[in-house]
Parts: structure tokens; sequence; C-alpha cells
């Protein structure tokens, strides 16, 4: 067991977690989580989002100012804008927990399999924290995420092969494996996201709320928070949770509908966010949805152009949802917007 008060177990064969270093469960190969055994407590302001008592894992949390992004309404949607984080995307949400339990644990170097958002909240928060990062990233990866990345001084890692090569290099690198998919604490940070929603509405819950969907990080940590906020009995109902995903890359789609897909040899979609044809969560992604759209290159572009000419710029994996949105318009939803489009000019 990782602490008396906090309890990590395995998500397929629920045996405990035993060390930081057991990443995946040493029993059965299944992923770890984190049991929430507290109440949520909606008059305490004291450090919403990012307190310890709503992550009683951590006590000192090594911040760059992430949560508490705007929820504003165009027309009949609400927009969450987390791309307004502080290293353009949600998943700061993740490394923020993630890194500062690291630091207590006296981890000095790690190393995460990412040329994305995800590497680059990593280095970031790496970067604040004093840890040694090693960003592993494919032989071909290019562009602004990942002059990002090594601008925080990340030591950036090509390796040739697949996606798949990438993260076992990762994984066998030698530092510690700091895995934005398999580690709990990441997929647990992602929650506070649910609560501002919440929050935002008056405590109310959206009839539906509409997420890209790539390795399941942000689609698991939403549901997990509007399931504590519906455990908690600060909502009645779950909202009905919307799973967006491309034609190239939709494998949660292919069998939340049970229809066949064959991923392709090269992800070339313009949504380059979303890249993970064989989801290691995805048993555990199917049970988190409530429907899955299915969008095209050329829809996503249309949507992108819409949403700049609201002042919104994202990046074309977040303009997936306007996209879905539109093909599936429904009442009372929130869209997120989960990554900046001044990564991708």
């Amino acid at each position: 067991m990782i602490s008396s008060m906090v309890k990590e177990v395995c998500m397929k064969c629920r045996k405990e977690r035993e060390s930081i270093y057991e990443i995946k469960c040493n029993k059965c190969g299944g992923p770890f989580e984190i049991l929430i055994d507290f109440e949520f407590d909606k008059n305490s302001e004291r450090g919403f989002p990012y307190s310890e008592k709503i992550f009683p894992y951590i006590k000192h949390f090594i911040s760059l100012g992430e949560g508490r992004t705007p929820l504003i309404k165009k027309g009949n949607i609400w927009f969450k804008l987390d791309f307004l984080n502080p290293s353009g995307s949600y998943k700061d949400r993740g490394a923020v927990t993630l890194v500062s339990y690291l630091a207590e644990k006296g981890v000095k170097q790690i190393s995460e399999d990412s040329s994305g958002n995800a590497g680059s909240a990593i280095a970031a928060y790496s970067a604040a924290a004093g840890i040694e990062a090693y960003i592993f990233v494919p032989e071909t990866a290019k562009g602004g995420k990942l002059k990002q990345i090594e601008s925080y001084g990340a030591h950036v890692v090509r390796v040739r092969g697949s996606r798949e090569d990438v993260a076992k290099a990762a994984e066998n690198s030698g530092y510690y494996y700091a895995s934005h998919v398999l580690q709990p604490q990441f997929r647990d940070g992602i929650r506070t996201l649910a609560y501002e929603i919440v929050k935002d509405l008056d405590w109310k819950i959206p009839n539906y709320v509409f997420i890209p969907v790539s390795a399941g990080t942000l689609l698991l940590g939403v549901y997990k928070g509007f399931k504590h906020l519906l455990d908690s009995g600060v909502i009645s109902e779950m909202p009905k949770i919307v799973a967006v995903q491309t034609e190239q890359v939709m494998p949660l789609c292919a069998k939340f509908k049970k229809i066949s897909y064959t991923p392709p040899d090269k992800v070339t979609s313009i949504a380059d966010a979303l890249v993970s044809t064989r989801p290691f969560l995805l048993d555990y992604m199917v049970k988190a949805s409530s429907e899955c759209i299915v969008v095209s290159d050329n829809e996503i572009v249309e949507a992108w152009k819409e949403l700049a000419k609201m002042g919104l710029l994202v990046e074309y994996s977040s303009a997936t949802v306007f996209a879905a949105y539109k093909k599936y318009s429904v009442n009372d939803a929130v869209l997120v917007l989960t990554g900046s489009g001044l990564k991708v000019l």
C-alpha cells in the first residue's frame, strides 16, 4: 500500500499497488487507480481546486497556476477554456498532481513518452519542481510542441519505430517512468475539471459534456470527478459524457458502437493530439462514455475556423468537440476546449 491515507488498486483485479515502482499490476498487468474515500465539500473554497483536502496524498503542490479556467457561453453552448492552463492544455491538471507527488517521494529523474501536450506539461512542471525530465518522442517528431518541450529544459530523446516503441523506450530508460497514461496520479488530477464545470454552473450539471478522446486520461478523469460529486450528494445524476474521435483514430467509438476498426499504419489526421489507436485503457473508456461521435478532417477544419471567428483559437484536436456538437446538436452542453491554437500556428 502506498500510503495509510490513500489506496491505489488495480482497476482489473483490485490488488493494491505495492510501491511507486509498480507501474502496471504485477499480478494481472492492469492499470492502477486511486480510490476516493472522502466526500466533496462544495463549501470549501480554500485551495480549490488543488489542495491536500481534495488530493490527500500531496502536501505541497508544485503549482504554475493551473485550473480555474473560464467557462463562457456562446449562443446555446458553454465552452470550458482549458487551453488557458499554463502550458496551453488540460494536461496541466494531471501534471501538477503527478509531478508534485513524485517530488515529495524524492524522485529526481523521470521519463515520459509524448511529443505533444503531455510532454509539454510534464516538462513544464518538472522544470518547476527541479526534476530532470527525459521526454521520449518519435524520430519524426517536429513542430511547436516539441520546441515547447525543449524550451522547458527537458531532454528530448528521439526513438525510431512505432508509438509503442517510443513508450517501451521510455519505460526501459532507467529513469522513473512518469507515464501520463499509466500513473494514477495524473488521471486523478483531471477530476478537478468536473468540479469546476459544476461549480461554475452554480452546482448544477449540464446535460452533456463533449470531450476529445485519445488515450483516455481526460475521459476517465472527468468521469471520476462527476462520479465523486454524485457519490457526495452534490449532484443528483451524472451528465452524459460524449467522447469525440476522428475517422483515423476511433478505437473507442468502434468498440462502443460495435463496429470494425483497422488502425492506420501512420496517423495523418489534422487532429495530431489524438493518436492513440490502441489505448491501454480502452475497456474502462467504454464504461465512462455515454455516447461516441466520429468526425472527419473536413468537419474539424470547418469547426476550427468557426471557433477562431468566435475569438477561440484552439488546436485542431480541440475543435473536434465543436464539429461533433454540430452533428449531434443537443441542449445544455459544455464543450471542453483542451489545447491552445498557438501550438500549431
